[in-house]
């Protein structure tokens, strides 16, 4: 429901400054963007092919070498499950690395760009 009553006072409206294209290229094209792409794609880009690798070599050894993945490992575990289990504890083991790299290296820099970003405006 509006109404004309003007705000209570010693209010005020706080809204963050507009910034420009001109700004988010710039910062795009600075040094210091550069470094936080640069700290991101040297983590993310090898570990996404370790990865992708170690899942392919769990299906095709699934695929080709049933043998060696139907050999028992205990009881009625067997290779294949323990390779199944192991693709669990690395999608986990590289999403904590992740955390703890993003928290260390690239949430500062990130940071650190935005309140530049927003002290200019």
């Amino acid at each position: 429901m509006a109404t004309d009553a003007p705000p209570p006072e010693g209010i005020t409206e706080t809204r963050p400054a507009e910034l420009t294209t001109e700004a988010f290229i710039a910062t795009q094209d600075s040094a210091e963007f550069g470094e936080l792409r640069h700290a991101y794609r040297s983590f993310a880009f090898p570990l996404t092919i370790a990865f992708v690798l170690w899942y392919l070599l769990y299906v095709l050894l699934s695929n080709y070498a049933g043998g060696f993945m139907g050999t028992k490992v205990y009881s009625n575990i067997n290779v294949a499950f323990m390779f199944g289990l192991a693709q669990f504890v690395t999608t986990f083991l590289i999403a904590w690395l992740y955390s703890r790299h993003a928290a260390a290296k690239l949430d500062p820099r990130a940071e650190a760009i935005k309140s530049r970003m927003e002290a200019d405006a």
